[in-house]
């Protein structure tokens, strides 16, 4: 039996000298062997990089991932897979790096599930995914869990294989039941008032002052959700908004169950009929969080509200 060409090596580090030598020459490695290197980190590990590499950097695709992967539903189709199905038939390197210290503990579910999900995404694929993680910027129960997402462990003592690797253990660990909001306006829709769950969102967001192409994402992505709940949800869904952490939240809960864990983290052909809906929604939004089990779905778009900060901040050491 063939090895599996795809490698997802968790990076374990301390301090910028640890990180700027390991990423550089995983970079370096890539380049002198011809392959195509991209790095999608923070902003602020993007400049330590790109300072070191020097004119190198101008061979390397770089992506602010504050911005790119803003929501990790968004980091599989339109980051790694974006890179990566750009070059067939090649071997390819990629930095990313989807958690860092100043992630909420909102967000982090989504980021553990979609470090699981990368090992799914790109099984068979000749792609090396390389993953650093800030040994003194993180706390210890996120290392643990990159240790059962990742099969390969580095760090400064050299390279070992985890003996913690299980990927599903993860997903299904962070696939629970949503906490309940406060206060908040709902609404239940069918086929017959469908055009009315998108109007409510639209009018909340209005009041929150989303404006223009923001507004329109909003009701697009809700227009997708209650079109799911109406095809794959039992008929029927409900719909809740409220505002809350300087997020506007719209969530779609039905009587679905979502069986795919990739569902809507594969770029699909425009010229290829069929749903497209949750890749949609991982696009646009700025979180997505989902909890599914049998009889029952409850997906939860974030967007965040005119004049926060669009990116949460980064330790500035």
């Amino acid at each position: 039996m063939l090895a599996d060409p795809f490698v997802h090596p968790a990076l374990f580090y301390r301090g910028d000298r640890e990180y700027v030598a390991a990423t550089t020459r995983f970079i370096r490695e890539g380049l002198d062997a011809g392959e195509p290197v991209a790095v999608a980190v923070p902003a602020r590990n993007l400049e330590l990089i790109e300072a070191v590499l020097g004119a190198d950097a101008a061979r390397v695709t770089m992506l602010d991932m504050l911005k790119a992967g803003r929501n990790p539903g968004r980091i599989i189709p339109g980051v790694l897979r974006d890179f990566a199905d750009r070059h067939p038939g090649e071997h390819v390197r990629i930095i990313g790096e989807p958690i860092w210290p100043g992630r909420s503990a909102t967000e982090y579910p989504a980021c553990a599930q979609h470090e699981a999900l990368i090992n799914y995404a790109f099984r068979g694929r000749q792609v090396t995914i390389l993953c650093p993680y800030d040994l003194d910027g993180l706390d210890p129960e996120v290392i643990r869990e990159a240790e059962l997402t990742h099969p390969v462990l580095l760090d400064e003592e050299g390279e070992r294989v985890s003996d913690l690797y299980a990927p599903q253990a993860v997903v299904d660990g962070h696939n629970r039941p949503l906490d309940e909001p406060g206060e908040h306006v709902a609404l239940r829709f069918d086929r017959h008032n469908l055009a009315a769950a998108r109007l409510l969102a639209g009018e909340v967001g209005d009041k929150l002052g989303f404006t223009g192409e923001r507004l329109d994402d909003i009701r697009l992505v809700v227009a997708e959700l209650s079109a799911n709940s109406l095809d794959h949800g039992g008929g029927a869904g409900v719909i809740r908004v409220w505002h809350a952490d300087g997020r506007l939240v719209c969530e779609v809960s039905d009587a679905g169950h979502i069986t795919d864990p990739l569902a809507g983290r594969a770029p699909v052909d425009p010229r290829v009929p069929g749903s497209r809906g949750l890749l949609i929604v991982n696009l646009l939004s700025d979180l997505v969080r989902v909890h599914t089990r049998a009889g029952a779905t409850a997906i939860r778009a974030y967007f965040d509200l005119p004049g926060r900060r669009s990116v949460p901040a980064q330790d500035s050491r």
